[in-house]
This record gives structure tokens, C-alpha cells and sequence, in this order.
């Protein structure tokens, strides 16, 4: 799938999740909910922000952290399971999980995710 195409798909199903805006960054783009930057989308894959709680589950399920160069990883940044990603729900409710990640940039109607 096309960067381009792959970019329209996932904001189609994060489309339960309002307002999500997406930026232009690094080569990919980023996904912002409010302020909150939450997702990276680069290479055809989707990337959400874990912290020390969640990354567990990426792990368990064989994902990866994201890799901007060979030399460089971004460990708070996971690959999003391709079974998650089919699922506009479910991907809705991990990317609210990843919002959370940072609650300090969010609103407080927000931060009841």
C-alpha cells in the first residue's frame, strides 16, 4: 500500500476518534489528538505511543518500536498490530491508550479516555 493511501486508510478508521489531525513530519506523518502527538505513520506502517504499561502488549504480540534509521530507535513509539489496524473500533481504542500516554497535554474532558 501507497504511504499516501495507507495515510487516508488509517485516518478513515481512526474516524471514531475526533479531532484527529495529521502533520507532514520526519518523512511520514504524525497524528495528533487536540496537542496530543500520539501516532507516527512512516513506511507503510502505523506507530502509537506506549509508555512503561502498555509497551508490554506491543511486545507480547511480536510488534517492534519504531525505527526512523538504523541507528536510531524510538522506544516509545510501537508498530500497531495489523489485526488492531483492521479494526476501526479496536484501532480507536488504542489509539485513545496511547493519548493517555501523555495526559498532561490533554484537556480535562479529554483525560477520561
Amino acid at each position: 500500500m501507497k504511504d499516501a493511501s495507507f495515510k487516508m486508510f488509517v485516518l478513515e478508521q481512526l474516524g471514531g476518534l475526533r479531532p484527529v489531525t495529521c502533520q507532514a513530519m520526519f518523512g511520514g506523518h504524525g497524528l495528533y489528538l487536540e496537542d496530543v502527538f500520539f501516532g507516527i505513520i512512516a513506511g507503510g506502517r502505523l506507530y502509537f505511543k506506549t509508555d512503561e504499561t502498555t509497551r508490554a502488549r506491543y511486545a507480547e504480540l511480536g510488534m517492534e518500536p519504531f525505527r526512523p534509521s538504523p541507528k536510531q530507535t524510538l522506544s516509545s513509539y510501537w508498530e500497531v498490530p495489523l489485526d488492531v489496524l483492521e479494526d476501526a473500533a479496536e484501532l480507536c481504542r488504542w489509539a485513545r491508550t496511547a493519548v493517555a500516554c501523555d495526559p498532561s497535554k490533554m484537556s480535562p474532558a479529554r483525560r477520561r479516555v
